[in-house]
C-alpha cells in the first residue's frame, strides 16, 4: 500500500502548494466574477463552519454544480484581502503584514479543503472536469501573490527591521517571516515583469499537466480488471482474500466474473503473494506496472517529458542548476548530494540482500521442480515461500488476528499510553459518505483536542493507496482553533457485517498514516502555515515512521491483535516469530523504494532537454545495477508522487531520510526498556509532535535525541551491515 500523506491537497494556509491542472482564469473574467459578485448571492460553501468544535465542513450542503461559481467568488475574495495588506498605507510590520496574511483566504481555504477531497475520494462525476478548470485558477491566483511587488517590499521591510533583529519578534516569529521572505524568493519574487509572466505560463501548464497525469493513472486504475470466473484458478489465495475479490466483482455488478482483483496495490498485492497461477500473476503484474504506459490516450509518457522541460526551464528562470535543488533548498538535506549520500549508503547493501533473497527464492523453486527463473511477478510468492522455510511464519496465520476495527482501537490506545488522547465516535456530523466515520479528540483531561475522519474502504473515484489529509490547521492566535484531520485508506469492506481483515503490511500503513494525524492532531502552535505537518518535505514522515513501531509492541498485539472468530488474542509463539522476522525481505523493500527514489532525483538532476521517461527509467536502473527480479515501487508513468504535483518531486528521497530520524528516534525507546516509557513519550510530544515548524526541524530532533542523527540506526533497523 502506498504510504502516502496526501497534504498537498488540504489548503491548511493561503500558500500550501497547489499543483494540478486545468485552464486558467484571466484577469478579466475575474474581474467579471467580482461584479456578478455583487449581484448574486454568495455561496454557502464559503460561509464560516458550523456545527461543534468551532465548526466542522458541511458536506450535506456540497452541490458538485456549485463548485465553480463557489471558487471564482472565493479567489476574488482572496485577491482583494491580498490587495489590502499590500497596498496598506501603514509602515509595514509583523502584524499587519505577515499575520494578516495567516488571515488572508479563510473562505478559499474553507473551500479548497472540501474540494480536494472530493477529487482524491469522490472522483467521479463532473469532479474530473471540474479539477481541471479550478486548479490552474488556484495556480494563477497563487502566482498574483508571490509576484506582487508591494506586498514583497513590506515582508522584506520586516524581514529587514529592527524587529528581527533586536528581539522584539520571538522565535517562531522570526522563523515565520524569515520563511515567508526565503519562499517569496524562490517563488520569483524578484523577477521582472518579464520573467513573471513567462514563470506563469510554466506554472499554469504544469498545473494542467499535473491533473491530466493523476486522472490518466485513475483511469488506468479503473480500466484494468483481471476477472476470474473458474474456481480453479483461485488456488493458493486465503479465504480473506477470495471474498475481498468477490466483494470487489460483486461492487463492479460486472458479467465478467466471480471474483474480481482490482488495478490498485492493496488488491494486486496479496494475489502475487498468495495465487499459485503464474500466469495470472503476470497478468496482475503487468497490468498494475503498466498504469499509464499503455500507448492509449491515457499514457503519460509525453506528459512526463513536457513536466520535466518545464520544471528544468523554471528552475533555470529562477537562477537554479536543476529542478531538484530548487526543491530541495528549503529542506532539512538543504542539497540533492545529501540525499545522495544516503540514498547510495544504503543501496549496495539491499542490493547484496536482494541477490541473497533471490538465491533462497530459487532455491526453493527449483527443489518444487518449477522450471521457472525468478520474475518480478515471482518475487512475493516465493518471498513468502522463503518465509515459511526460514522462521516458520506463514502470514495467512496471522491474518485472521488482523481485524480492521480492532487494530485502529489498537492505534488510538497506543496514542492514550504516550500522549493521553481519548477518542469517542460521534454522530449527527455531516460526512461526505456513508464509509466514513467521525471521532472527537480529547486529552488526558477532558478538553477537546481535534476531530478525526476515517475513510477506510476502496470505491469507485477514490485515488489507490493511503493518506493523510487536513481539512483545519490547528492555531492560537485568533483564539483557539483546534485541528481536523482524516486518514483515507483503500480496504475492501467486508460482507454482511464480517469484519475486514488486513495483511500485516497494511497494517503497518494503518499505523504509518495515523502517525501523520497525531502530528496533526497534538500541534500547538499559534500560527497555522507553522501547525502540524507544515514542516521540511523530508521531515513529516517522521511523525508517521516513528508511529509504525508501535503496532507490533507486545502491548498492542496481546489486546487488539485477536482472532475474528474466537477472540483469542494472537499466540505467543506467532509473537515470536514476527520479531524474528523483522528484517526478512529487507532486500526487496529497500531496492524497490530506493529505485523510484533514486530515479526521481536523476531525472530531476539530469541536464536532458527531451527525456524519454521509459528510456531514462530503463538506462538509470541499468546504470545503478537494479536487480531484474524486482520492480521500482513506481515506475515512472505512474509515479504520482512526484507528477501529480511538485509535493514530492526530487523529495521521495524524504521516506528514507525521515527513516533515519526514525530508526534512530526507536532505539532512544529501547534503550530505555519500553516503547511506552513516559519521559521519552513526552519528549518525542514536546521536541517532535506538537511544535510543527515553529524552529528548525534538525533542532527539534537534537533536543529529542541529545544529539544528532546516527544513520547507522537505519542500517540495523533494516538488518544490514554497519560499516
Amino acid at each position: 500500500m502506498d504510504r502516502f500523506s496526501y497534504r498537498g491537497l488540504a489548503f491548511t494556509c493561503l500558500f500550501s502548494a497547489v499543483a494540478f491542472g486545468g485552464h486558467i482564469a484571466t484577469a478579466q473574467q475575474l474581474n467579471r466574477v467580482k461584479e456578478k459578485d455583487m449581484e448574486s448571492t454568495r455561496s454557502v460553501l464559503l460561509d464560516e463552519w458550523k456545527g461543534p468544535h468551532g465548526g466542522v465542513p458541511p458536506w450535506n450542503l456540497v452541490r458538485e454544480g456549485e463548485f465553480l461559481p463557489a471558487f471564482e467568488q472565493a479567489i476574488a475574495e482572496a485577491d482583494e484581502e491580498i490587495a489590502a495588506i499590500a497596498e496598506s498605507t501603514e509602515a509595514p510590520t509583523f502584524k499587519n503584514t505577515l499575520l494578516a496574511m495567516e488571515s488572508a483566504g479563510a473562505s478559499l481555504n474553507r473551500l479548497s479543503s472540501m474540494f480536494f477531497v472530493y477529487t482524491s475520494n469522490l472522483n467521479i462525476g463532473p469532479i474530473a472536469d471540474i479539477e481541471k478548470t479550478v486548479v490552474p485558477q488556484l495556480t494563477e491566483h497563487e502566482d498574483r501573490i508571490y509576484q506582487n511587488a508591494k506586498l514583497f517590499d513590506r515582508i522584506s521591510a520586516v524581514y529587514q527591521s529592527e524587529a528581527m533583529k533586536n528581539g522584539e519578534l520571538n522565535a517562531e516569529e522570526q522563523r515565520l517571516v524569515e520563511k515567508r521572505y526565503k519562499t517569496f524568493l524562490r517563488k520569483g519574487a524578484r523577477l521582472n515583469a518579464q520573467q513573471k509572466a513567462q514563470l506563469s505560463q510554466f506554472n499554469t501548464r504544469l498545473a494542467r499537466l499535473f491533473t491530466d497525469f493523476s486522472q490518466n493513472v485513475m483511469e488506468d486504475e479503473k480500466g484494468y480488471v483481471t476477472w476470474i470466473s473458474d474456481e480453479a484458478d483461485l488456488a493458493g489465495l486465503p479465504e480473506s482474500v477470495v471474498k475481498a475479490m468477490a466483494n470487489a466483482a460483486s461492487d463492479r455488478d460486472s458479467a465478467g466474473g466471480k471474483w474480481a482483483v482490482t488495478n490498485t496495490r492493496s488488491s494486486m498485492d496479496p494475489f502475487l503473494t498468495y495465487s499459485d497461477v503464474r500466469s495470472l500473476r503476470e497478468k496482475v503484474w503487468r497490468n498494475y506496472y503498466s498504469r499509464g504506459d499503455n500507448g492509449d490516450e491515457f499514457d503519460n509518457n509525453k506528459i512526463i517529458t513536457e513536466i520535466l522541460a518545464l520544471r528544468s526551464a523554471r528552475a533555470k528562470l529562477l537562477g537554479y542548476p536543476t529542478h531538484a535543488h530548487w526543491r530541495m533548498e528549503p529542506t532539512m538535506a538543504k542539497d540533492p548530494q545529501a540525499a545522495m549520500d544516503l540514498m547510495l549508503k544504503v543501496w549496495p547493501k539491499a542490493v547484496a540482500r536482494v541477490r541473497e533473497e533471490v538465491a533462497d527464492m530459487q532455491a526453493i523453486a527449483d527443489a518444487e521442480n518449477a522450471n521457472v527463473k525468478i520474475e518480478p511477478w515471482d518475487y512475493r510468492y516465493y518471498a513468502e515461500k522463503v518465509r515459511k522455510a526460514k522462521y516458520d511464519l506463514d502470514f495467512n496465520e496471522v491474518k485472521p488476528y488482523l481485524q480492521l476495527d480492532k487494530l485502529r482501537e489498537g492505534m488510538m490506545w497506543a496514542s492514550t499510553q504516550l500522549y493521553g488522547l481519548q477518542y469517542k465516535q460521534i454522530s449527527g456530523v455531516p460526512v461526505f459518505h456513508p464509509d466514513v466515520t467521525v471521532w472527537e479528540v480529547t486529552d488526558a483531561d477532558g478538553h477537546h483536542v481535534g476531530l478525526w475522519y476515517l475513510d477506510p474502504y476502496a470505491r469507485e473515484g477514490k485515488r489507490s493507496g493511503a493518506w493523510m489529509t487536513d481539512y483545519r490547521a490547528q492555531e492560537n492566535y485568533r483564539g483557539k482553533i483546534t485541528p481536523i484531520v482524516s486518514n483515507n485508506s483503500n480496504f475492501i469492506g467486508g460482507s454482511d457485517g464480517e469484519p475486514v481483515l488486513i495483511s500485516w503490511d497494511d497494517a503497518v500503513t494503518l499505523f504509518h498514516e495515523f502517525g501523520h494525524a497525531l502530528h496533526g492532531l497534538l500541534s500547538k502552535v499559534r500560527y497555522p502555515s507553522q501547525s502540524g505537518t507544515n514542516v521540511a518535505r523530508d521531515y513529516v514522515e517522521f511523525p508517521s515512521q516513528v508511529n509504525e513501531h508501535w503496532l507490533d509492541t507486545p502491548e498492542v498485539l496481546s489486546r487488539f491483535a485477536v482472532h475474528y472468530e474466537t477472540g483469542e488474542p494472537i499466540p505467543q509463539e506467532l509473537l515470536d516469530k514476527i520479531k524474528k522476522a523483522s528484517t526478512f525481505n529487507q532486500g526487496f523493500a529497500t531496492v524497490e523504494y530506493l529505485a523510484s527514489a533514486l530515479i526521481d532525483m536523476k531525472i530531476h538532476l539530469t541536464d536532458q532537454t527531451s527525456i524519454d521517461p521509459d528510456q531514462f527509467e530503463r538506462e538509470t536502473l541499468e546504470e545503478i545495477g537494479m536487480p531484474s527480479e524486482l520492480p521500482m515501487r513506481h515506475r515512472t508513468p505512474q509515479f504520482m508522487h512526484i507528477f501529480s504535483s511538485d509535493s514530492y518531486s526530487a523529495g521521495y528521497y524524504s521516506y528514507l531520510w525521515s527513516d533515519a530520524l526514525t530508526a534512530d528516534a526507536a532505539e532512544k525507546f529501547t534503550e530505555a526498556g519500553s516503547f511506552y516509557d513516559p519521559v521519552v513519550a513526552k519528549s518525542l510530544h514536546d521536541n517532535v509532535m506538537s511544535i510543527g515548524d515553529t524552529i528548525d526541524p534538525a533542532e527539534g530532533f537534537r533536543r529529542f535525541r541529545g544529539r544528532d542523527v546516527d544513520t547507522g540506526a537505519l542500517l540495523r533497523k533494516r538488518g544490514f551491515p554497519v560499516d
